[in-house]
């Protein structure tokens, strides 16, 4: 399960897989309401419209899917990405939709009218009905990572691997500012509540708060000893929360920059966190397999929530603040008490075989964040695996990028530590991955 969502007013969860499929969950009563189909290759995000009417989803496969959620069946099949999906999101009004891809584009796509609005200098605007990308942002010169929407949907910030992040104006598609400073892969992005401000995390273990109307840095937050996975704005402004592969969780006044809060206790990456809707508790999971509560004010954690037998990848609260929700790799959607630390529902995805067998699918990578997804352990130290879209190799549990002009290989075999990679040019290269851990 690589991405879960609450609806707005709490009554459901969409979930995505790598098994391709969306699932929507009645909370009440932890049943499936609907097995979304279509995509042909992993889901790797989804969100609720405002309404709760429409959900949205991102796949390998390259396109992004808005599903009715009463029917159950696509509205859309939007195409135009050369590359996954790797973030998707609706804007406040539930009018647009944007995306952003491994292609290095933040597509914008009008979900309701599909209607022409004014050309920009790098915006292509077609009739959504007919699959057409009604708005593709070109700037990024690598993968990008994050999208968000302001709170009015005006503006889309974007964070990508070429270490830049960037605002983008929705009505005119043109690129507002190019925010420079981080120093590696820019990982997570949002606005802040009144949109004036932008928060970054990166692989180069900072936190950046931007100031939207300069594009300079208000503030870098330091204190992280690695990479920065994922970022937040608390509902009113005034904090942001990160997780990192540092295994803490920090609390950032956002005015001053300073640290209000170091959260110990995870013993592996934090690769997910979220504020409460009043400011009051964070949620954090982690690739500890477990899922925290903390105290805002106290630092101290209210609850561990086991359960998870793989990393937690993906948290969330639910609107009232009642319940999180959080889905891992373990193929499992889970529910839980935020009062009690209870798990009110697991949600399990199996894979049924044309044969009829049902299996239980385990896979060892999540390509929105790129790093093994088993924790170290002894049997697993030789394992080597190719990643299924060509891009990236795993070896002795740490992962390798295969340079772009090496991937568009026809065949490949593995043998211990090597790779060997065949081309349609009669080329053949030979990849020693010991040599470069």
């Amino acid at each position: 399960v690589t991405s879960v969502a609450f609806s707005q007013d709490g009554r459901r969860i969409v979930s995505g897989s790598d098994d391709k499929t969306l699932r929507i969950w009645n909370v009440a009563t932890g049943e499936v309401e609907a097995e979304l189909k279509g995509h042909t290759n992993w889901v790797r995000s989804v969100a609720f419209s405002q309404d709760g009417s429409r959900v949205v989803s991102g796949s390998d496969d390259k396109t992004v899917r808005i599903w009715n959620v009463t029917t159950g069946k696509v509205e859309a099949e939007l195409k135009g990405h050369t590359d996954s999906v790797t973030s998707v999101t609706f804007s406040q009004d539930s009018s647009q939709v944007v995306s952003g891809s491994d292609d290095g584009t933040v597509r914008i796509w009008n979900v309701t009218t599909g209607k022409r609005t004014a050309l920009g200098k790098f915006r292509r605007i077609r009739n959504v009905t007919t699959g057409k990308v009604e708005a593709e942002l070109k700037g990024h010169t690598d993968w990008v990572r994050s999208v968000a929407f302001s709170q009015d949907s005006s503006r889309v910030v974007s964070g990508s691997d070429d270490k830049t992040v960037r605002i983008w104006n929705v009505a005119t598609g043109g690129v507002e500012a190019e925010l420079k400073g981080h120093t590696e892969w820019v990982t997570s992005v949002a606005f802040s509540p009144k949109g004036s401000r932008i928060v970054s995390g990166s692989d180069d273990g900072t936190v950046r708060i931007w100031n939207v109307t300069s594009g300079k840095v208000e503030a870098k937050l330091k204190g992280h000893t690695d990479c920065v996975r994922s970022v937040a704005f608390s509902q009113d402004g005034s904090r942001v929360v990160s997780g990192s592969d540092d295994k803490t969780v920090r609390i950032w006044n956002a005015t001053t920059g300073e640290v209000e809060a170091k959260l110990k206790g995870h013993t592996y990456y934090v690769m997910s966190v979220a504020f409460s809707q009043d400011g009051s508790r964070i949620v954090s999971g982690s690739g500890d397999r477990t899922v925290r509560i903390w105290n805002v004010m106290s630092g101290k954690v209210e609850a561990e929530l086991k359960g998870h037998t793989d990393w937690v990848m993906s948290v969330a609260f639910s609107q009232d603040g009642s319940q999180v929700v959080s889905g891992s790799d373990d193929e499992t959607v889970r529910i839980w008490n935020v009062t009690t630390g209870d798990s009110q529902s697991m949600f399990a995805s199996d894979i049924i075989l044309p044969d009829g067998s049902r299996v239980t699918k385990t896979s060892p990578w999540d390509f929105r964040i790129f790093y093994p997804l088993q924790q170290p352990t002894p049997s697993l130290n030789s394992y080597t695996q190719l990643s299924d879209n060509g891009h990236w190799i795993m070896a002795n549990l740490r992962d390798c990028c295969i340079p772009s002009e090496y991937r568009n290989f026809e065949c490949s075999s593995i043998w211990g530590s090597r790779i060997c990679l065949g081309y349609q040019s009669g080329r053949v290269v030979i990849f020693d991955i010991t040599a470069t851990l």
